[in-house]
């Protein structure tokens, strides 16, 4: 009797602790840093928003500008690493991103929203890993915003066509890989700089948002997000959560045997940057 009592006993504690460790909640980091030059106002309500976004969704957060919380260990706690209104320089030294590029290379799982395609300008790892790299905007102004894919979680409450106001982002060095989820329609964009760049090389269109999967890891990005109480849109508050619950569906556990980066390069800081 004491033995089956025992048995039922030892059965029980590990299946308690097999649901436990089910049932763990998800965990992200929110990082904010901005390196020498502009810094958006916006910053503080963005993670308001993102902290609201994963309460309802049962993920829990932690928010720093603080370029020391990049650490593998301290990296593994997280089932993605969300850039939210970063800029410049995100990192203070190449063993950080190091770390976040093992991250990444290990099956990590990344965010970034409007100006975290400005953050690490130096970093053509950083580019391709974010699906672009900024090169400039137009005026804040109202614009159409094509829905090219409206089967995405960021994207299927939208119509054809998003009527939006923001800065219309351009990137440069855009990885051929990106899936493009929303593209700004250049025909509805005042901007006397256009025939510059991007000229006619999307035709009429520009990508705004995009997923894609790059160096092991899976990334989502959105070039909207400039103004506060864009914060508080319903629809783009949707935007961002089809997002950030993508990545973090995407994230599995870390496989560290495939990070396999041993150097960081870095390019020659552009003379002009807008």
């Amino acid at each position: 009797m004491k033995i089956k009592l025992l048995l039922f006993v030892t059965i029980f504690v590990i299946t308690a602790v097999a649901v436990s460790f089910g049932q763990q909640k998800k965990r992200v980091l929110i990082y904010t840093k901005n390196g020498k030059g502009y810094v958006h106002d916006n910053i503080a309500t963005s993670v308001k928003t993102l902290q609201k976004i994963c309460a309802q969704n049962n993920i829990e957060t932690d928010v720093s500008d603080d370029p020391s919380v990049f650490t593998r260990e301290n990296l593994s706690r997280y089932s993605a690493v969300i850039f939210s209104n970063s800029n410049n320089e995100g990192f203070d030294n190449d063993a950080q991103r190091l770390a976040f590029m093992h991250y990444i290379q290990a099956g990590g799982s990344f965010m970034g929203i409007h100006s975290a395609c400005a953050s690490e300008r130096q970093w053509p790892w950083f580019w391709a890993m974010v699906g672009g790299k900024f090169k400039r905007h137009a005026k804040l102004q109202k614009f159409d915003i094509k829905v090219i894919d409206p089967t995405h979680p960021s994207t299927d409450f939208l119509g054809d066509v998003w009527h939006w106001e923001d800065e219309c982002y351009f990137q440069n060095n855009l990885n051929p890989d990106i899936h493009v989820l929303l593209a700004a329609d250049l025909r509805t964009v005042e901007d006397d700089k256009l025939k510059e760049y991007p000229g006619d090389v999307f035709g009429h269109y520009f990508p705004l948002a995009w997923y894609h999967e790059f160096d092991g890891g899976h990334q989502f990005f959105t070039a909207l997000g400039h103004k506060i109480e864009y914060y508080s849109d319903p629809n783009f508050i949707k935007h961002l959560t089809g997002g950030l619950l993508w990545v973090v569906s995407k994230n599995r556990k870390l496989d560290y045997s495939k990070a396999t980066a041993t150097k960081i390069e870095l390019v020659p800081k552009e003379k002009k940057e807008e």
